[in-house]
């Protein structure tokens, strides 16, 4: 029942969000979300679009979202993580790289998404993976690189300052690095394999990741912090909580880990 309203959402969403997506420079802040981020007419109008079908379809959950915060639908239920509009700085900009990330969860912590369904906003494309059911993109099954080469790095720096030099060691040894600036939408380009590592050192929030950490999973990848513990007690919340290393494989990932541990 989720997928189908998930799929349901996904259409509406680029149907919504098709005017905006010509008009970047036009957007100013309408304010500051719950998750602390400024929030634009885009991010409004995809958070509204996805709370819309989720009360219409009946199902009842409980909605953690960056922009609303905390609420309740139709009695309240699993956990519903939404980032409605990842990588809004690209999309006001005009930067064609942001997403729409929603992931469901059974209890309190990260390890109980059972569904996740990330959708590229200017492509359309859909990734979507189901506990114990596989990665897919576009309903093909897809899964993470298999060697332990790092093709292309990819990393979030909040506080470029800081965080570039903590990642250096590993960024210096990849053959191409990229700073997309969409969480979801990097971690799900990973576990289709398109990108070996993804790291960012600063605390990052559940519904920025949620959803990537079920994809990376069942995509046959490795997602921890940056001293390789597991992410899956992390409480679904608001709070920026935990930094991120996610990788394609074990080999990968302890690679990872021996050049962030210089």
């Amino acid at each position: 029942m989720y997928l189908t309203v998930l799929e349901e959402i996904r259409v509406k969403l680029l149907k919504r969000l098709a005017e905006q997506r010509f008009r970047p420079l036009e957007q100013k802040s309408l304010g500051v979300g719950a998750g602390g981020d400024k929030t634009f007419p885009i991010d409004k109008i995809a958070e509204d679009t996805i709370l819309s079908a989720l009360e219409a379809s009946g199902l009842p959950c409980s909605v953690v979202s960056e922009e609303y915060g905390l609420k309740e639908l139709n009695g309240g239920g699993p956990k519903v993580l939404i980032d409605p509009v990842d990588g809004s700085k690209n999309a006001i900009a005009g930067i064609p790289f942001y997403c729409a990330s929603i992931a469901v969860a059974e209890g309190e912590t990260i390890g109980s998404v059972f569904m996740s369904y990330v959708i590229n906003l200017i492509t359309g494309d859909a990734f979507r993976a189901e506990k114990g059911k596989g990665a897919f993109l576009n309903n093909e099954r897809i899964s993470a690189q298999k060697d332990d080469l790092f093709y292309l790095v990819a990393y979030e720096a909040q506080a470029p300052g800081k965080d570039i030099a903590r990642i250096l060691p590993l960024l210096a040894e990849s053959r191409k690095t990229r700073c997309f600036g969409s969480t979801a939408l990097d971690l799900a380009y990973l576990a289709c394999g398109a990108v070996s590592v993804f790291v960012t050192p600063s605390p990052s929030r559940s519904f920025d990741f949620g959803g990537g950490w079920l994809l990376v999973k069942e995509a046959g990848g490795v997602f921890t912090d940056l001293k390789g513990r597991p992410v899956d007690d992390t409480s679904i919340g608001l709070e920026k909580s935990v930094p991120l290393l996610a990788a394609g494989n074990e080999r990968l990932h302890e690679r990872a880990l021996r050049l962030l541990a210089v």
